[in-house]
């Protein structure tokens, strides 16, 4: 049986949000918190996997507290994460244990399904790598930054990528002793930078990510709808 790993990135201060506590503390449905939500959609996706949250040092306290009131403290472990995403990741790889493949999910995805879970799980099993993605929906044009002019930007070229990104661990694990760069906004973008390709699997659209007010209120809306079940061919 293959030996699954989970890292639960929520390192950030969440500043767009322009809440008083980072956005991932903040309620999706009366005391549940969106990283609770999100913690949990990975419960009972993948119950045997070891699930590791990585979270800003100074919030360590607060995120204790919420898994005794909810009675969540043993289901998984913490780490401290760092300055950029790519050095909580990394954080988080070195909290984690001996096993097979790693999935990475942001912590503000909290209508992930199980079911998008499992796709990344089984694209990963098969390919090595397995990264959700969506057709965007609008339209797009690129702007030169010297001249200011645009151009359109054919969207069928584009996808938009989500979480989870799932990985064999042993690539993941050797992509991540690179030096930090810019360019590494995801998990995918390391992996390739370290000279491997990357397979995309369907994502779903309510597999949104929250950063700002208006997200919440529609993430709120689609968890009290039914999450949705929407997925988009590639």
């Amino acid at each position: 049986m293959t030996n699954i790993s989970v890292i639960i990135v929520a390192g950030g201060s969440g500043t767009r949000m322009g809440a008083a506590v980072p956005k991932q503390f903040l309620p999706l449905e009366e005391e549940k918190t969106i990283l609770e939500a999100t913690l949990r959609r990975f419960l009972a996706a993948l119950p045997d996997s070891e699930i590791v949250v990585v979270l800003p040092a100074a919030e360590t306290e607060r995120w204790r507290e919420i898994c005794r009131q909810r009675n969540i403290s043993e289901t998984h472990r913490l780490c401290s994460g760092g300055a950029t995403r790519f050095e909580s990741v990394r954080n988080g790889i070195a909290a984690l244990g001996p096993c097979d493949y790693i999935a990475v999910h942001d912590g503000v995805r909290p209508l992930v399904t199980e079911r998008l879970i499992h796709t990344c799980v089984a694209t990963a099993e098969r390919y090595g790598t397995a990264v959700p993605a969506i057709r965007p929906a609008d339209s797009f044009r690129r702007v030169d930054a010297t001249t200011g002019k645009s151009r359109p930007v054919d969207r069928e070229t584009l996808r938009a990528v989500q979480t989870p990104q799932v990985f064999r661990a042993d690539l993941l694990r050797r992509a991540y002793k690179a030096d930090y760069r810019p360019e590494f906004t995801d998990d995918a973008s390391v992996v390739e930078a370290n000279g491997e390709q990357v397979t995309l699997c369907e994502g779903e659209r309510t597999n949104i990510k929250i950063t700002s007010p208006a997200d919440l209120l529609i993430a709120r809306i689609l968890r009290h709808a039914g999450d949705g079940k929407e997925t988009d061919s590639l």
